[in-house]
């Protein structure tokens, strides 16, 4: 059987195990979220050999140096291991920021020790000390001078545990930062465009509204809200600011009540729409649907899902 070499620890395995759960049996702490190679919580360096089921997730370069997503590497020979460091391999920031959008949305923004290229609509990894959990950055890198994250704190987990009690000055470190599905492109400016978002996918899609309006789009702009009642709206306010301001705004808000009825009178007013959706899976399956049968083509669909850990 093959064996793993982690620091002065080896021990065996069958052939084919998941290298994550090969892993984190033995006791080797590798945090991870979606288990499906997108959230990059998982990155480990290796040298050996290994089954990558996904090896686009990462660049030639990161490939390279050993980098490898834990959970999509099966383990077919003997291995040695690297955890990633964040002491060593990732960015030092501090909380400038921790704010309660709502009774349940934290807003975290974090000054970076350097400062970091990056677009409307991706993601980092941040690290609570051994914790790590990805989070779509919500700010816009043009007018926001912090990285600003919407941290749903509904439902009990480690790292929105530890957020609750975060204080200004505090450190954190930041993983890799990561591109997901999605984006403003200026050559849309003039298409209709839709931003559809569940809970805290709000975050991401509120800073390529901002983009948006930043680039002056010409079309039509749509938001949908859907949270679970009329409390969890939580930016409710600003976009409301924005489209007194942006006569081509128009924002709706949905709860989880009226999803169903919505849905079924949701029309597309333009074959040209562009539509961009995120939030949990089963709420971005809805919207993907709907929009599909009401003769949206799929590839003017683009979208980003939060998966549950697990």
């Amino acid at each position: 059987m093959p064996e793993l070499h982690v620091g002065e620890r080896h021990w065996s395995v069958p052939t084919g195990t998941n290298l994550l759960d090969a892993l984190n049996q033995a006791g080797v702490a590798v945090p991870y979220s979606c288990r499906a190679g997108s959230c990059h919580a998982c990155l480990v360096r290796c040298q050996g050999e290994v089954d990558d089921q996904q090896p686009e997730a990462l660049s030639p370069t990161q490939r390279q140096q050993g980098w490898r997503l834990a959970c999509q590497c099966r383990v077919v020979g003997d291995l040695q291991v690297e955890a990633f460091d964040p002491l060593h391999d990732g960015v030092a920031a501090q909380v400038v920021g921790a704010d309660w959008l709502s009774s349940t949305v934290l807003c975290l923004r974090l000054l970076p020790e350097r400062s970091l290229r990056y677009r409307a609509g991706q993601h980092l990894v941040l690290w609570a000390g051994q914790v790590a959990r990805p989070y779509s950055l919500a700010s816009l890198p043009q007018e926001d001078a912090y990285l600003e994250f919407h941290i749903d704190c509904r439902q009990p987990g480690e790292f929105s545990d530890a957020a609750r009690h975060f204080k200004v000055g505090e450190p954190l470190r930041l993983g890799e930062l990561r591109g997901g599905a999605l984006h403003y492109d200026p050559d849309w400016q003039s298409r209709p465009l839709w931003l559809l978002a569940a809970g805290t996918g709000l975050g991401p899609l509120w800073g390529i509204l901002r983009e948006a309006l930043r680039q002056d789009h010409q079309g039509a702009i749509r938001v949908i809200h859907l949270a679970h009642d009329a409390e969890a709206h939580y930016l409710a306010e600003p976009l409301a600011a924005l489209a007194t301001q942006h006569g081509n705004l128009t924002v709706e808000l949905w709860t989880a009540a009226e999803l169903n009825q919505a849905l079924a009178q949701l029309r597309l007013v333009s074959r040209q729409t562009l539509a961009l959706l995120c939030g949990h899976p089963v709420s971005v399956e809805a919207f993907s649907k709907r929009l599909f049968l009401a003769g949206l083509p799929r590839n003017q669909l683009l979208a980003d899902v939060f998966l549950p850990r697990g």
